[in-house]
């Protein structure tokens, strides 16, 4: 017969309000004892919407393991679905209990809607670090999009300052293959923040390529690509012109009455004489006696 053991944490949340705050029977012993049913494990359903994409298969074979030996020590969160119970927090939980062969499973049932489901969810595995930085990036662009809330609003939530989850949403703008560098945890996420700097894709690919290759940490990074910049705006900048060449262009704009352009390279150039209509051009071309 499984061991049940319900363990409850009076700890405050790191993150923002926590779910302590959002769900006040969970920091509430008594409160938990009197909200705890089990249900068959074949009546949850994981929620596809869920912030965690990925779950380490070893990491589940471990737990499995340990809910054997002590059965489950946390129940897991879950909402009424039709006449399915949808996991709301402890998938990880129920993945293990289904490996370790339980039939039943201890659960609290909460009524809440698909805003409030999103946020318990990414608050619990942030809590327990178990997201990657991309899951964390598309699970705040969900809140923004799909639910209308602020960044500052998110970052409220999650306990974290707004540009934390600017930078955190950044992230997705960069190059595909790049983010899948990121998830397999061939960058980090402060690679991936300043590869973002860049805005030609197929340059922060190379360069995320040369990271991997050359173990190169963030600041080493941070000095490629300031190299990267510096080297842009000097081909942008415009080479200063000669003196000469300048007085010269002062010249036929005060003999014309209009700007002049010189373009020279070594031996050559251009001359470049604006006009503004039609009888400004007649104008021009008497001056040259033409």
């Amino acid at each position: 017969m499984m061991k049940e053991m319900i363990k409850v944490s009076t700890k405050k949340s790191a993150l923002g309000r926590g779910l302590g705050a959002l769900i006040p029977e969970i920091n509430d012993s008594k409160g938990i004892e009197n909200n705890i049913t089990e249900i068959d494990i074949n009546e949850i359903m994981p929620n596809e919407e869920q912030p965690r994409k990925k779950f380490d298969e070893e990491n589940i074979k471990s737990l499995a393991e340990s809910i054997k030996e002590h059965g489950i020590i946390q129940p897991i969160l879950v909402r009424k679905e039709g006449e399915f119970y949808q996991i709301v927090a402890g998938e990880r939980r129920w993945r293990a209990a289904r490996l370790a062969g339980l039939k039943k499973v201890p659960v609290i049932q909460k009524q809440m809607n698909d805003r409030e489901m999103m946020e318990i969810s990414l608050i619990e595995n942030l809590q327990r670090e178990d997201l990657n930085p991309i899951e964390e990036a598309l699970a705040y662009k969900k809140l923004i999009e799909d639910f209308n809330l602020t960044q500052e609003q998110i970052a409220e939530r999650v306990g974290k300052s707004r540009p934390v989850i600017a930078n955190s949403i950044r992230l997705l703008n960069l190059d595909r293959r790049v983010i899948d560098f990121i998830i397999q945890k061939k960058l980090s996420e402060g690679h991936g923040r300043i590869l973002a700097s860049i805005e030609n894709k197929d340059i922060q690919f190379e360069i995320a390529k040369k990271i991997i290759k050359d173990e190169l940490n963030v600041r080493q990074t941070e000095k490629i690509i300031k190299n990267i910049n510096e080297k842009g705006k000097k081909k942008l900048e415009k080479p200063k012109k000669d003196t000469y060449i300048k007085e010269i262009e002062e010249k036929l704009m005060y003999y014309l009455g209009t700007k002049v352009n010189i373009n020279y390279k070594k031996k050559k150039g251009t001359i470049e004489i604006e006009y503004y209509s039609k009888e400004d051009l007649e104008r021009i071309l008497d001056l040259f006696n033409m």
